[in-house]
């Protein structure tokens, strides 16, 4: 449930920066082909960021490779039964009743047109599907251009036509869907909103700007005034004037822009970078590993005897108190693995905090195991808060001592990595 939680809040996150992120360096610029992908591109990669998750290197040092224990899963047998509805719990229903609501509206968007173009007259002129009905608006939706009736000698009807073609011909319908479905799961966030009106807005500029390629602008600007009128509500139509007047005579008489300005386009890659950095990477030390088979004994001049490995391109010293990852005998807690997870099982609590607050996931520890096979240094690497750190701290430190890791036959200091996954159900 947290994982929910946290994928809207961190997608809305990344909505709000990729919209303003459009707003203040795009929107102004004539390039609305660009403009158009880049709002279609930022939605997407903000419905798929959170959902992505790799380590990110931030200090090179010289290491070996952690070794990752198995994961331990607490819950799935012992969970509470007597667990209450929580803040969490009521949130994810007002969301779902929402999400469901928009998806409803999705649904009713399609058919009603659809069902409409059912009933009406169709023909094809100059290779476009034509719909005429008294009751309709200019708009296109998918490849039908819809109008309230039909005059080839009409020539304000043949630019209308024009602009429709446009929207046809780029498959507009298709940005709505999208759109609609961001709208579905993020639509609690006002961002959402600001984003359906860029691209509905780029959308016209689009078609304006097909029709002032073949008539007069100010011939057009002028039909524009004269045609102001109310959208019939449909979702995923394109309607004539559904957007303000003014903004769009605006743009079409404003003057091209600076091709060199298209440069404002790789802007766009710092703010992708600081949303990946920011929910898609688990930052941890950047470590080049070193292989066991490239760490040697050395016999010395005496007569001792050192480890030497090969990590960077170079020979580096090994002390006695070197942390492995990997070495050739992994360490080996009491009756093995099987006691290990016995050990958990019999000492792991889910913590009442967790429990009350509906707090699931995966805690990360980390930790040497001694040469005497004593266990020291335990932190926790991933965290989800509850108690449930603490708690797997807990059983850690207060494990038995393990059989040490072995490398060249030497007892040698090994750092552990455990997945404890605390789940209520």
């Amino acid at each position: 449930m947290n994982g929910v939680l946290n994928y809207l809040i961190e997608g809305s996150i990344c909505l709000i920066l990729s919209w303003g992120f459009y707003r203040v360096f795009l929107e102004k610029l004539t390039f609305f082909d660009w403009n158009r992908r880049v709002l279609l591109h930022l939605m997407i990669i903000s419905l798929i960021i959170p959902l992505l998750s790799f380590e990110a290197a931030v200090i090179s040092t010289v290491s070996l490779a952690e070794y990752t224990l198995p994961v331990f899963e607490l819950g799935k047998e012992t969970a509470s039964s007597e667990v209450s509805f929580t803040w969490q719990d009521g949130v994810i229903f007002i969301y779902g009743i929402g999400f469901l609501f928009f998806l409803g509206k999705i649904s009713l968007g399609i058919a009603k047109p659809i069902f409409q173009l059912q009933m009406v007259e169709k023909f094809e002129y100059q290779g476009m599907k034509i719909a005429v009905h008294p009751s309709f608006e200019p708009a296109s939706f998918f490849n039908y251009i819809l109008l309230p009736y039909f005059d080839p000698n009409d020539a304000d009807q043949q630019k209308i036509i024009l602009h429709e073609s446009v929207h046809v011909s780029e498959k507009h319908t298709l940005d709505l869907i999208l759109l609609q479905l961001v709208k579905a799961i993020f639509w609690f966030n006002p961002f959402v909103y600001l984003f359906e009106r860029s691209l509905r807005e780029v959308h016209e500029f689009q078609a304006d700007q097909g029709v002032t390629q073949n008539y007069s602008q100010i011939d057009y600007s002028r039909l524009l005034l004269r045609l102001i009128t109310q959208d019939q509500g449909w979702q995923f139509t394109n309607s004539f004037n559904q957007f303000q007047t003014k903004k769009r005579i605006v743009m079409m008489n404003k003057e091209q822009s600076n091709y060199l300005q298209k440069g404002r386009f790789l802007m766009m890659l710092p703010v992708l970078g600081l949303m990946v950095f920011a929910f898609s990477c688990d930052q941890n030390i950047g470590e080049e590993p070193i292989k066991p088979e490239n760490i040697v004994e050395v016999v010395n001049e005496d007569g001792s005897t050192d480890l030497q490995g090969i990590a960077n391109g170079r020979v580096v010293e090994i002390s006695a108190d070197e942390i492995f990852d990997v070495v050739e005998d992994q360490p080996t807690p009491p009756g093995g693995m099987e006691g290990w997870n016995n050990y958990l099982k019999d000492n792991l609590s889910y913590p009442e905090q967790a429990k009350k607050e509906g707090i699931e996931g995966t805690v990360i520890v980390v930790f040497v195991i001694n040469t005497d096979g004593s266990i020291q240094d335990v932190d926790v690497l991933r965290s989800i808060g509850g108690g449930c750190d603490e708690e797997a701290i807990r059983v850690v430190q207060n494990a038995p001592n393990w059989e040490s890791g072995k490398q060249r036959g030497r007892d040698v200091r090994t750092r552990m990595r455990l997945p404890i996954r605390f789940q209520l159900s």
